[in-house]
Formats: C-alpha cells, structure tokens, sequence
C-alpha cells in the first residue's frame, strides 16, 4: 500500500514518464521528416502534392486501369524530357538495356550492319562469322519482315528489337533480293556477336588507314591491335578516319589519344556544372608515337569523335582533313538502378587542348576539303520501277548518279524522258544488264552500288590525307 505522498510522487513520476515520451514522439516525427525531406527533396516541393494526389487519382479511377510501375516510370521520362536537353533521357528497364548493349564488346543477335534507305531497312554487311554471313545474307539484301510481320512504319530500333534476344533461339527474316522475283524467307539462329568498331588497311606506300565507327568499351583495345598489326607490316604513316562517327564512350577515345598523343600533353580538359569541378585529362603515352598522323572529319563526327580529334590536332600538331564536325561538347553519364532502368544526364561540358568550347561550333579541319555532291544521293528503291513518263525525286536521283557515272549528260530535272532512258540503256549494256531502258531491281541495285565503288575510290578527303602523308614522309 501507497502512502498520500508516494502516490503523488507516483503520479508525478507517470506525467514526466508521458511528457517525454510525447517529447521523444515528436522529435522522432520531427527527426524522421527531417530524414524523409533530405532523402525524398521533391517532398518539400510545392508541386509534388500535385504528382501525389495524381498518382492516387489515376491509380484509383482511371477507367482502363493503371500499373503502378508504369505510371512512376513515366513521371520519370517526364521529369528528364522537362529538361529539353535531346541528350538526357531516361530509359525503362528494356529499353536500358538496349542502351547500354551499344557500348558492350558483343551481343545477342543475327550479326548485320544496317542502314535506312527509302524506309527500307538494308544490309550494308554480315559480320564475319555471325549467323547472318553464315546464312548467305549478302550487301543491299533488304529486311522486309520478321517472323512474317511486315516492317513498313517500323524503327531501326523496332527491327534491332525484333531480331535480338535469348541465344540459340530462331528468328524467320523475308529478304528482297535484287535480281530475284520473289522475296525468300531466311531461318537463322541468334547467336553471340561480337562488336567490331575498328577496321584497319595498309595501303601502297606505308600508308596505314583506321576507321573507327565508334566508341565502345573495346575500342582502344581494338584500335591497339590494328596500329600494332600495321606498324609490323611496315606502316610510316596513318590515316585515322573519323568520319560518320557519332561518339560513345569518352573513356576509349582518352585512351587511343593517349597512345598517339605525347606524354603529359592535354587531351582534354571537362567541367562540371557552374564550373564547380574541372578535371583535365593529359596524355600518358608510354612509348612515343614516332608516325605522322592525319586525322579525317566531317560534319556527322560527333562527341568522343571531336575530343580524339581535337586531342590530335592542338597537342600533337596533326592535320584534320575534311569539312567542320558536328559540335557536341557536352558530356552524359549513365546510371544504372536495381530495377535495369538507366538514368543517362548531361553533367558536364568540354574543352579541347586550346582551351575552345565545341558545343554547337564544331571542329574546324586544319585543310577543308568537300565531299562531291553525288556522295549525298540515298540508294534508289529496289521494288520501284521507273520509266519513260515518270517523274519526281527517284528520277532525279538517278538522273544524278548516271551523270556522276558518266551516262548522263542532261540536267537532272525529275522526268524521266528518251535521254534518260537511253542512258540507262547504255549502262546496262556496259553492266551486262537486260536492255530495256528501265531503272527497278538489278539495274537500281547496280547504279546504286557503281556509284559506291567511285565515291570510295575517289574519296577526295582520303586522297588528301594519303598526298599530305607521302608529302611528310619524303
């Protein structure tokens, strides 16, 4: 039993026993809100009621039903479009993978080089080895369904998707041959393919050549074995083409500068948002690089292609050959979350050696030189016949071609009249085509690729790395 006075102090006991509870309760609340606000900032933004109450109102009564992830990846891909920066998006788990295979050293797939011509998707080339080669698939065969769905009104990413997945697993594609009446169908299986980015020629006179198409996670390495292969077959001067390369990777152009740029020197230096953060990367180079070098642009070598470019020309005193490059200055990273998705942002932006921003300038080449305008002309279409009568862009374009071959001596102005036909009959003749004066199938492949084979042996921005070359190494 409890005396009146230790039941007081009893009670008051109880009270402060509540009080700090209350206490702790509310400083708990306070510090957990305080955590919640620090880790989740878009919960102190005004606006995130909105993006809540949304979620809320959609999940719980939009008519056709909703999924919960796809409704958060898609505020997602809202939030990075908001930026208007056509360089930061934000990829769900599919398509991030899909993005990030770009980079790897092999893939899942049939093993072709693509291109878009005319809304047709055709085949530049089968890897060496892929299941595509092994096939029979040949140069300017076109894809026009898989698995028995037609491809009109399709993506290249839509094509790339259908003919990637599990290895080992079949994919039917139809194929339109020229020269053949009828599409076929192909059966291959998917197999692993690796990437290639870099191809490499010793030309007469020592005169080696490397293209590089892009930049993956294999290209430096790939880029080494090359220079290597053709130092040893007597290589006294190289010709580093550049052209059409979109970029990729930074980390691999840093590293092919690195072995052509000497020690120490800049390559490139990259700053991060209001200037907060610079880095500079400079040349490790561990032997030196004893061969002149002439660097190749144009106006589609973008990002990684303009830092290795730039690297060459101001820290090791190269001459750029071609025609001003793209101008993407500016740098992304990706990451990639637990659930595949990727985050890709643009964080920093660069200079070259000298100091020069490039975004939206470009690389200016050290000696200018143009393209013909016959290199520009897209691939006529293999299923359209064109005769005496019709009329349009299709004639003009091959009103251009047979003058760039010689055939033509008319101005190209879109019909199709007795001169065009006859210079059609004259290039048939000389390619041991049916004379009939009609451009379809064979006779449009053939003038397509005639024209091809000029463009590559003409190239007058090659011939004059390869003259500039021979000039230094007399």
């Amino acid at each position: 039993m409890y005396t009146s006075h230790s039941k007081t102090r009893q009670q008051r006991i109880i009270v402060i026993i509540i009080a700090v509870a209350i206490i702790a309760g509310l400083g708990g609340f306070a510090g957990g809100r305080w955590w919640m606000m620090n880790r989740y900032p878009m919960l102190q933004e005004p606006a995130f009621d909105n993006l809540d109450r949304s979620y809320k109102e959609v999940l719980s009564d939009y008519l056709s039903g909703a999924d919960p992830d796809e409704l958060i990846h898609g505020a997602a891909q809202g939030l990075v479009s908001s930026l208007k920066d056509p360089y930061s998006v934000y990829y769900t788990k599919e398509q991030g993978a899909d993005y990030l295979q770009r980079y790897e050293d092999h893939f899942v797939g049939i093993g072709v080089e693509l291109r878009v011509e005319n809304g047709e998707f055709v085949i530049s080339s089968a890897i060496k080895g892929a299941p595509a080669e092994q096939a029979g698939f040949q140069p300017d065969d076109v894809i026009a369904a898989v698995d028995g769905k037609s491809l009109k009104g399709k993506t290249l990413p839509d094509l790339i998707k259908l003919t990637r997945g599990k290895e080992g697993t079949e994919v039917t594609l139809t194929i339109v041959r020229a020269g053949l009446p009828e599409p076929f169908d192909i059966t291959l299986k998917r197999a692993s393919v690796p990437v290639t980015t870099v191809s490499s020629e010793l030309l007469e006179g020592g005169i080696g050549t490397i293209q590089i198409s892009r930049f993956a996670e294999s290209t430096a390495e790939e880029f080494n074995r090359a220079a290597d292969a053709l130092l040893k077959q007597g290589m006294k001067g190289l010709v580093l083409d550049l052209r059409m390369n979109p970029g990729g990777l930074l980390s691999p152009a840093i590293d092919i500068a690195s072995r052509l740029v000497p020690n120490n020197k800049v390559i490139v230096q990259v700053v991060y948002k209001d200037d907060k953060r610079e880095i500079t990367h400079r040349s490790k180079q561990k032997e030196p690089w004893e061969i002149p070098v002439v660097v190749l642009i144009n106006e589609s070598s973008a990002s990684s292609a303009e830092v290795l470019a730039s690297a060459l020309k101001y820290s090791a005193g190269a001459e750029v050959v071609g025609v001003k490059s793209f101008g993407k200055g500016i740098v992304q990273t990706f990451q990639q979350f637990r659930d595949q998705s990727v985050l890709k942002l643009t964080e920093a932006q660069w200079r070259t050696p000298d100091g020069g921003w490039i975004q939206n300038e470009g690389i200016e080449p050290t000696i200018e030189v143009e393209m013909p305008e016959y290199a520009f002309l897209p691939a006529l279409p293999l299923e359209t016949e064109l005769a005496i009568g019709e009329f349009g862009q299709e004639v003009k374009t091959a009103q251009q071609m047979l003058a760039a071959l010689g055939f033509y001596a008319g101005e190209a102005k879109g019909i199709y009249d007795e001169a065009t036909a006859a210079a059609v009959e004259r290039f048939q003749r000389e390619e041991k085509l049916q004379i009939n004066g009609m451009l379809s199938g064979r006779t449009s492949y053939r003038l397509t690729q005639r024209l091809r084979e000029k463009i590559v042996q003409e190239d007058p921005q090659k011939w004059r790395a390869i003259t500039l070359l021979k000039d230094d190494m007399e």
